[in-house]
């Protein structure tokens, strides 16, 4: 089936919609659909081009291993900033204030230098094609088969999370049938990406980098001048909610009854930014993928740099929404648990400000941008599934020696599947307060205590197989069960998360820091109990058994270092401006 007829089937779907159609926001003009269509061919037209440069396993699992710095870090990021981020943070900020910015800066910067200096090295010298491939080398097939299903199941949920943000969108904005909006969104990503595999993933997500910002950048800059500049929203929120504080990053976190998350400043530094942002950024293959398909080791570590300067800046584009629509929406938005015939739910912030600020054109631009969010968001998820499906599940333990043809067949196979699961999870995110509180719940199930194994396996040879397994087992099994615990029994919550006061969000970042604790203290026992393989062995995969290139001949300016303390700077100022 060609492009051409994609486009009508997609028509086709469209029309079926208006049975279900419900009142949108406002009304939507022709040039607003143009745009809207115009973006959806384009990107239906890069997937089957770039088809015919991915041939290989290593094409279309890795783009063939040649990104530039700029463009693996701006794929990178752009695989992190889909609808899920745009809508979801917008929510988040809209119901715990300014304190959803630490997602973006101690959530985020501090890890992804990281990344960029540290591990990087080692996940691209040992030439991994995804993070459970790594625990392969290091320790044994079971610690690489449990890690591969904990990502699988994580990336499959959260595609979900994309479908559902994506169909919110069509819902509030437009009128569209929800479960038809899902559809028609998921088959082209679906189409796309099963055609070129990364690559097709990585230039359409260089490319909806730029229309997010373009686009997300409406509603900020409108809602700025309505609201007279910082200060005046400012005004206007604290004189709305005289009893919380939602305007300061640090001041209000001295004691849990102080801001609206019910959360203390050690949750954030450990539980978020020890622990989870560490779990996320360096474990999750959503993101380390299209870093692995950099060129050389250099610009395997500057791509995640290059990406942080960019994530300091985003939360001007998703938590300046939240926080304008505490200052001048004349109704309050509720959980989307408790969405009643008539309101909206948190989740629904960044339509409802887009619908307030954006006229014919300027509408189709801003719901193009949340499109391209939503696209790039979820061919991230059905991209890295394909390979943590075909590479480290289905070639480690099904099916061996097969050709590398068949494992690209199976690569494009197992996205589309991917697809139709995940349609299935984006149905679980109702039963949340909003997106946000649903996703960190996911990464304290599995990132949290994965980046336990990792960074033990990484920096302390000692670390042996069968402890690296029994820790991250430990570790899921302990984060789930205490969910499961708070489901059944809500008095639980001030227990996991110190204080009556706590919200979900904040549940989620200690239940992150428990699982962290519960995974390493398990390694360790159970590795000081059992014997590690030999030194000879852990040639490129541990710290201190590694031969890293020398950057000695780079000017200081070429140098990841510097880039990446220039970057820790910056994130320094921000905190002190917003404290």
């Amino acid at each position: 089936m060609n492009v051409r007829q994609w486009t009508v089937s997609l028509a086709w779907l469209a029309n079926l919609s208006r049975a279900g159609r419900s009142r949108a926001v406002l009304a939507v003009h022709p040039v607003d659909l143009i745009i809207i269509v115009i973006y959806f061919v384009m990107v239906l037209g890069i997937g089957f081009y770039l088809k015919r440069y991915t041939k290989s396993g290593e094409d279309f699992f890795l783009a063939g291993r040649g990104m530039t710095a700029w463009v693996a870090g701006l794929a990178f990021l752009s695989a992190n900033l889909g609808s899920l981020e745009l809508m979801g943070w917008a929510g988040a900020s809209y119901e715990y204030g300014i304190l959803a910015a630490h997602w973006y800066w101690i959530g985020a910067i501090p890890a992804m230098v990281f990344l960029g200096l540290v591990m990087m090295p080692f996940y691209y010298i040992c030439k991994t094609h995804s993070v459970p491939g790594y625990l392969n080398l290091r320790f044994d097939r079971a610690t690489s088969g449990l890690a591969a299903t904990c990502l699988a199941v994580i990336t499959i949920l959260t595609s979900g999370v994309n479908m559902f943000a994506m169909a919110l969108l069509l819902h509030v904005l437009l009128g569209w049938n929800i479960n038809v909006s899902i559809w028609i969104s998921s088959i082209v990503v679906g189409i796309y990406v099963a055609a070129g595999g990364l690559f097709s993933a990585i230039f359409n997500e260089v490319v909806q980098f730029f229309l997010i910002w373009f686009g997300a950048l409406l509603v900020p800059i409108l809602g700025l001048v309505e609201a007279g500049g910082w200060n005046g929203l400012v005004a206007r929120i604290q004189a709305r909610f005289p009893g919380q504080d939602y305007t300061h990053l640090w001041k209000g976190l001295g004691h849990f009854s102080t801001n609206p998350m019910g959360i203390q400043w050690t949750g954030i530094v450990f539980g978020l930014g020890m622990v989870l942002s560490f779990g996320y950024w360096t474990t999750d293959f959503l993101v380390v993928q299209r870093v692995l398909a950099a060129r050389d080791v250099r610009t395997a570590k500057m791509a995640p740099i290059i990406a942080s300067f960019f994530k300091m800046a985003i939360p001007f584009i998703v938590v300046l929404p939240g926080l304008l629509a505490l200052g001048v929406l004349p109704f309050r938005l509720v959980p989307q648990s408790a969405v009643h015939p008539g309101q909206y739910s948190y989740n629904a912030v960044l339509p409802l400000m887009l619908g307030r600020y954006c006229g014919p054109g300027l509408l189709g631009l801003g719901v193009t941008a949340l499109i391209a969010g939503f696209m790039s968001g979820m061919a991230g998820n059905t991209s890295a599934f394909a390979t943590v499906w075909t590479y480290d599940i289905y070639r480690s333990f099904l099916r061996k020696d097969a050709a590398d043809s068949h494992y690209v067949s199976m690569g494009r196979w197992s996205t589309m599947i991917g697809v139709l699961i995940s349609i299935g999870a984006a149905y679980l995110v109702m039963q949340f307060a909003s997106i946000m509180d649903y996703v960190q719940a996911l990464f304290s199930f599995f990132d949290s205590p994965l980046f336990g194994t990792v960074i033990l396996g990484m920096m302390w040879k000692r670390t042996t197989p069968k402890g690296a397994v029994w820790g991250l087992a430990a570790g899921v099994t302990s984060s789930v069960a205490m969910f499961v615990w708070v489901k059944l029994d809500p008095h639980m919550l001030a227990v996991f998360a110190l204080s009556p006061h706590a919200k979900i969000m904040a549940e989620n970042m200690y239940r992150a820091l428990w699982s962290w604790l519960i995974c390493v203290t398990v390694t360790v026992l159970v590795s000081l109990a059992t014997k590690p393989r030999a030194e000879g062995e852990l040639t490129s995969l541990v710290y201190g058994f590694t031969e890293l290139p020398s950057e000695g001949h780079l000017s200081i300016f070429r140098r990841p270092i510097f880039w990446g303390a220039v970057a820790l700077a910056a994130f320094v100022v921000l905190q002190v401006i917003f404290w």
